[in-house]
């Protein structure tokens, strides 16, 4: 879904009022086995609206279950990175680490991107075709991720018993 064309109110509760989209996603990304997090660079950082994302996931943190699991564990996250400058490793660390913090879990490979010439004018819509190079990445990220998320599925993260 492109959250770009939602209203995602800005916190780290679960619902903040009156036409908050928020609610809705929250609900697509819990039933979900593998979330990917895909966003541009701007000045080599992650774009707002994938942070206002992680900044909403943080509602995790007081939604854990009897066995102190959030709703996110046990699930795969993957983050793809697009843009005309460097940085992507730098992205994939911010949106990593927030993931991480929230329950999800990062798959060998999990980030992918491209990156074209720094300040250059080539976008990633306008390439002729998918580099071999990112085709490659993309399916060894997918087949990581699937293969992650059946195992999780299988046998998930057992939590620990309160005291």
């Amino acid at each position: 879904m492109r959250v770009v064309d939602l209203d995602i109110k800005p916190g780290v509760q679960t619902d903040m009022g009156e036409g908050d989209a928020w609610p809705g996603i929250r609900d697509q990304i819990v039933v979900a086995d593998i979330l990917v997090l895909a966003t541009p660079i701007w000045m080599g950082q992650p774009s707002s609206v994938a942070k206002r994302v992680l900044e909403r996931m943080d509602a995790f943190l007081s939604e854990t279950d009897d066995k102190g699991r959030m709703p996110s564990a046990g699930k795969v996250a993957l983050v793809a990175i697009v843009g005309n400058e460097d940085g992507a490793h730098h992205c994939h660390a911010a949106c990593f680490q927030a993931l991480n913090d929230v329950g999800f879990t990062i798959p060998a490979n999990g980030g992918v991107y491209w990156v074209g010439q720094a300040m250059g004018d080539v976008n990633y819509v306008d390439l002729p075709g998918t580099p071999k190079a990112v085709v490659d990445m993309l399916k060894m990220a997918a087949s990581n991720a699937a293969h992650l998320a059946g195992a999780l599925k299988a046998q998930n993260y057992p939590g620990v018993e309160e005291e």
